[in-house]
């Protein structure tokens, strides 16, 4: 099990959204560019935002995308669904038929419980965690490593 490309990607450019937005509308080509993700990537990715309702679009000159409801509303889970990102762990993609509808064992491997639990777990945390809470963890670390540079600095003039 793993989240793939689309999933990741899709929450870092929702980051990088929230992150600006207060500026107006972000653009996907800025987006692109900070993050290294391609922009016809991206497009597709905010179309299925767009149609959830997580983003919306704003367009002409100084157009770009804004979130649709404040970033505390917005869970990594609603992102990760928008996106189709299966968050599935099982065999069998959840339908019950690990070992296919013909087998004499029944339709469960013997670890179907084990990994649906996990699944349930997993959205769960995903839907505990907000936009917001994300940009706030960003803010920080940029924060911290612009006191970590200013101390660095100062310590190379003091020294000289």
């Amino acid at each position: 099990m793993r989240l793939t490309t689309k999933g990741r990607f899709a929450v870092t450019a929702m980051i990088d959204l929230a992150l600006r937005q207060d500026q107006g509308p972000v653009t996907l080509a800025g987006i692109s560019q900070r993050q290294d993700i391609s922009l016809s990537y991206l497009e597709q990715l905010f179309g299925k935002l767009r149609r959830h309702e997580i983003v919306e679009s704003v367009r002409g000159p100084g157009g770009g995308y804004n979130l649709a409801r404040k970033a505390q509303y917005v869970t990594v889970a609603d992102i990760i669904i928008a996106v189709d990102e299966p968050l599935d762990a099982t065999q069998c993609g959840g339908k019950g038929n690990c070992h296919g509808s013909d087998h004499a064992n029944g339709l469960h491997c013997m670890t179907h419980d084990l990994w649906a639990t996990l699944n349930a777990k997993m959205v769960d945390y995903l839907d505990s965690v907000s936009l917001q809470d994300l940009v706030n963890q960003q803010k920080q670390k940029n924060l911290e490593n612009h006191v970590v540079v200013m101390h660095n600095s100062h310590a190379n003039h003091t020294a000289s």
